[in-house]
């Protein structure tokens, strides 16, 4: 089955051009950002707020700032 996917595929033709490659955009870049990184990032931050609310020590990187 990855062997389907890795084969290099012809170049589609609509009436003898032939149309570009799909390739990533800033905009799909974006929604990976969202749907991925965001919610990584919340999870790190309640993960840092519960260590320093059960410990009294801070250890997010805001502490650097403060």
């Amino acid at each position: 089955m990855l062997k389907k996917f890795l084969e290099n595929r012809r170049a589609q033709t609509v009436m003898g051009h032939k149309l570009k490659e799909a390739r990533p955009t800033w905009l799909a870049g974006f929604w990976a950002m969202v749907y991925f990184g965001l919610p990584f990032f919340l999870f790190t931050v309640l993960i840092d707020v519960a260590i320093e609310w059960f410990s009294g020590k801070c250890y997010g990187l805001w502490c650097y700032f403060q």
